[in-house]
C-alpha cells in the first residue's frame, strides 16, 4: 500500500491488487492492520491506534481506500458513503469496445453468497438492489478499452457484474468471463479518483491513485 493523502482525521492509501481491505477466512494480514502499523511506526504511537474502515474494495482490484483516524470522522465518513456524498472514479480496462462512447447502465443485481458473485438483470426481481454506473471511453488500444466509470450506487461487484452484463468483461476477471487470468491474479480494475467535502474541515478533498505498475496500463497514455 502507499499513503496518498493523510490529516488528523483521515488517512486514504492506495491499495496493491491481492491486499484485502478486512480480515477473511484466508487468516492473510488485512490492510486496516498494515495502516496501523504504518501509524504507529510513523507517530511512535505507544498503545493500540485506532483505524476505522470506512468502505472496502474487492481484493483483486487496486487504488483508493480511506480510513478514519478518529470515531468522530468515522461515523461522518460512513455518513457521506451512506448518502452518497462521496464521488468514487474508477478506469477499467475491458476486452471489448462498448456499442456507445459514453452512457448509463442500470441493472437490479442479485448476489449468490455461496459463489461470492452477483448476477444482474434488466429489471426488478425478488431480492435484487438497483445498481446504477455511469461509463465512458476514454482510451483504446489493439485489443482493449480504457473506461471510466462513476458509481452512482455502492453494490456487490457492481462495476464487475454491470460491465459484463454490457459485453465488456474486465481483463482478468475470470469470475464475470474474462477469457485469461492476469499473471499476478489482479483484474485490471482500479479505484482511480475520491472526491468529497472533508466532514471535519469542510474543505473540498480530491485525492488521485498511481496507475499498477503494468505496461498496459502505461499504454493508454494517461
Amino acid at each position: 500500500m502507499t499513503p496518498v493523502y493523510e490529516d488528523n482525521h483521515i488517512i486514504i492509501v492506495s491499495k496493491l491488487s491481492g491486499e484485502i481491505v478486512q480480515s477473511d477466512k484466508t487468516g492473510d494480514v488485512p490492510l486496516v492492520e498494515i495502516v496501523k502499523k504504518y501509524l504507529k511506526e510513523k507517530y511512535a504511537k505507544p498503545g493500540n491506534v485506532f483505524l476505522g474502515v470506512v468502505h472496502r474494495l474487492d481484493r483483486p482490484v487496486w487504488g483508493l481506500v480511506a480510513f478514519a483516524k478518529t470515531s468522530k470522522a468515522l461515523s461522518r465518513m460512513n455518513a457521506l458513503f451512506r448518502t452518497g456524498d462521496v464521488q468514487k472514479t474508477y478506469w477499467a480496462i475491458v476486452q471489448s469496445y462498448p456499442e456507445n462512447e459514453a452512457g448509463e447502465l442500470v441493472h437490479w443485481l442479485t448476489r449468490n453468497e455461496k459463489q461470492n458473485k452477483s448476477y444482474a438483470h434488466d429489471h426488478e426481481v425478488p431480492g435484487a438492489k438497483k445498481a446504477i454506473l455511469n461509463y465512458k471511453v476514454i482510451g483504446r488500444s489493439d485489443n482493449y478499452t480504457l473506461l471510466e466509470v462513476q458509481l452512482m450506487t455502492g453494490r456487490h461487484h457492481q462495476i464487475r457484474c454491470q460491465l459484463a452484463a454490457m459485453g465488456c468483461t474486465i481483463k482478468g476477471d475470470l469470475k464475470y468471463g474474462a477469457k485469461r487470468s492476469n499473471p499476478d491474479g489482479s483484474i485490471s480494475l482500479l479505484s482511480r479518483k475520491i472526491s468529497f467535502v472533508h466532514p471535519v474541515s469542510k474543505e473540498t478533498i480530491c485525492v488521485e491513485a498511481p496507475l499498477p505498475d503494468d505496461n498496459l496500463w502505461h499504454a493508454f497514455g494517461m
